[in-house]
């Protein structure tokens, strides 16, 4: 019976455990993966004030006008919308400004070698909470040319028709 209860003691902890590592998604910028190819990903965490974590945890978040600057050996995050807190007082943040991403040393010079050799950028992806603590994904990005868009839409277009005879297919075991 002891042995019983020590197994459900460490599966309720197990459980606890797994949904602390789950992933609380706050924003996603959705327009970064129609205008760039993805290179290259990267987990970054947020310095940010109080005030900005509680709007967070409302799900208060816009990142899809933002862009990531590297300047001087560190590495920003502008343009990302973060409202204000309802319930702040004159501690509150100013809504859209620059936030630094907290990354290493060799990561920030490695983006900055890119950006600056091959004519790349770096785009947020996500906003995410991960154990408490303000994540955001950010990419190595190239642009794509309106052909490129089309092509991708195209495919997706084709895949979706594919899967959908398929389906019609195991349904009936007929081709039309």
């Amino acid at each position: 019976m002891a042995k019983e209860w020590k197994k459900q003691k460490q599966s309720a902890a197990q459980k606890a455990k797994a949904e602390a590592d789950a992933v609380k998604v706050i924003a996603r910028n959705k327009k970064a993966r129609h205008d760039y190819f993805i290179e290259d990903t990267y987990e970054a965490g947020l310095s940010l004030m109080g005030t900005e974590v509680k709007a967070l945890r409302m799900g208060r978040a816009s990142i899809g006008e933002a862009w990531v600057e590297l300047d001087r050996g560190e590495a920003w995050l502008q343009g990302a919308m973060i409202p204000e807190y309802l319930s702040g007082s004159w501690t509150n943040h100013s809504p859209r400004r620059k936030r630094k991403l907290l990354l290493h040393k060799r990561q920030i010079e490695k983006l900055a070698m890119d950006v600056q050799a091959k004519g790349y950028t770096v785009v947020p992806l996500e906003l995410y909470f991960v154990r408490g603590r303000v994540k955001v994904q950010i990419a190595l990005a190239r642009g794509k040319q309106d052909w490129d868009k089309r092509q991708a839409l195209r495919e997706a277009q084709d895949k979706r028709e594919s899967l959908r005879a398929m389906r019609e297919y195991e349904r009936t075991g007929n081709w039309d």
